[in-house]
């Protein structure tokens, strides 16, 4: 089942004028996909266009999974400094229309999953950057949409944490939820992503299976680090 659909014909600012042209996919049920490109390809701006952010925006964009829900963990925590870590869940629960029992269950559960049970009632500013970046990812889980769009989710997160992460995305593909994932650690979206949209200068240069990026540049045995550098 397709989840989402991407049809960005132009997107970009009006101070600085179109900055991604022609960048076309979509995502079905299961699906994790990595959207790869140097600083400055245009992962960022496609990630705008798609959640309705850029007014300088042409093409479609539909979200149409069973719900219509997304939810977007950018790679910067936004929070609040006045709130504690479960006053964040619960405004988010609020703004989502979720049911008390079903908050309770969720938060509860991711709270233990990514090891931050003991911190619910801290303020959220005394947390390191990996702790603050596990709280975006809670709030995004929280909800259980049809489709994420997560940004650089990596950064800031130990070992352990990025296994607590890998899991949980691993688990929600089961559900049948589709994930576009922006990333730089390529490594790990070789093994864990399905396909790639691999951008440069604003465009596409390669799109598919690791096999289809290698056909793209040549080489049968490439690893996807070495496709990124032979294709940007």
């Amino acid at each position: 089942m397709e989840l989402l659909k991407v049809n960005i014909e132009q997107a970009g600012y009006e101070e600085r004028g179109d900055v991604v042209s022609n960048v076309a996919f979509s995502l079905e049920a299961g699906q994790l996909v990595g959207l790869i490109g140097p600083n400055g390809a245009g992962k960022s701006t496609t990630i705008k266009a798609i959640l309705g952010l850029l007014k300088r925006t042409s093409g479609e964009i539909v979200f149409s999974g069973p719900q219509g829900t997304y939810a977007y963990i950018p790679e910067h925590p936004i929070l609040y400094e006045e709130l504690t870590l479960w006053e964040h869940l619960e405004l988010a629960a609020a703004a989502y229309g979720l049911g008390e029992q079903a908050f309770r269950e969720r938060a509860g559960e991711l709270l233990a999953q990514f090891r931050l049970s003991h911190a619910r009632d801290q303020l959220t500013t005394s947390f390191s950057k990996g702790m603050q970046q596990k709280v975006m990812l809670i709030l995004g889980f929280l909800t259980k949409p049809d489709v994420y769009i997560v940004d650089e989710p990596f950064i800031g997160l130990d070992p352990k944490a990025t296994r607590e992460l890998l899991d949980t995305l691993n688990g929600e593909r089961k559900r049948g939820a589709a994930i576009l994932m922006s990333t730089h650690v390529l490594d790990t979206a070789e093994r864990i992503c399905d396909s790639f949209i691999l951008l440069d200068g604003g465009r596409t240069v390669a799109q598919g299976d690791l096999e289809h990026i290698r056909q793209a540049c040549g080489m049968p045995e490439a690893t996807l680090f070495e496709c990124f550098h032979a294709l940007t």
